[in-house]
């Protein structure tokens, strides 16, 4: 049997035991954000379930981290979530590595993702873009580049106020807590949106 690990070493630093639970009490702040924006998570779920319905796609991007919660995004989506249904289409504009780099070494890399978005959005169609800081310029330039085509903006951030959130007015989900935590929380909004998602595909197919 293992012993009851304890908080603090015998030279009174933290040992892992306490370090794990800071970082799960420091959680507390993303949940609390998610909890009181639950209307807007759920909006979002159902917008977009009878946007892609009607043929429309989502188009999404990261960098680092918030590339990989995005790309999670995609995957429930075109796969599936909760229960079997029909794909939809949903595209990781940080995946495909051929054209990310080929854009970033022609025209820079703040146009990685601005680039794509002209190419690939069509009016009625929805840009989500994930971001702890809110300040990344290939995110900025995405969100204009998807503005001028019709492409609604949609982002996650970390806390408020930021560049981006102050770009897309009442389309944000500004998460508050530490970088790591506020990925966490937008994984869970991820999922939650998704399960909303899945639920309207289903209410709207009766």
């Amino acid at each position: 049997m293992t012993s009851t690990p304890t908080t603090t070493s015998r030279t009174g630093e933290a040992t892992p035991t306490r370090v794990v639970r800071d970082h799960l009490d420091a959680v507390a702040p993303a949940l609390q954000s998610l909890q009181s924006q639950a209307d807007l998570i759920s909006a979002w779920g159902t917008e977009l379930a009878h946007r892609l319905m009607a043929g429309q796609r989502l188009l999404v991007a990261g960098n680092g981290g918030s590339a990989a919660e995005a790309q999670h995004l995609t995957a429930e989506l075109v796969g599936r979530f909760d229960g079997d249904r029909q794909p939809f289409a949903a595209i990781s504009l940080h995946a495909d590595t051929s054209s990310l780099t080929a854009i970033g070494n022609d025209y820079g890399y703040d146009e990685v993702f601005a680039r794509q978005v002209r190419a690939h959005g069509r009016p009625g169609d929805v840009l989500m873009l994930l971001t702890t800081s809110g300040r990344s310029p290939n995110l900025l330039a995405a969100a204009e580049a998807a503005r001028a085509v019709g492409v609604s903006v949609w982002a996650m951030t970390g806390p408020a106020p930021n560049p981006l959130a102050e770009f897309v007015g009442d389309e944000v989900l500004a998460v508050d807590g530490a970088t790591p935590n506020v990925q966490e929380g937008h994984l869970i909004a991820v999922h939650s949106m998704c399960r909303v998602f899945d639920a309207e595909v289903k209410r709207s197919a009766r």
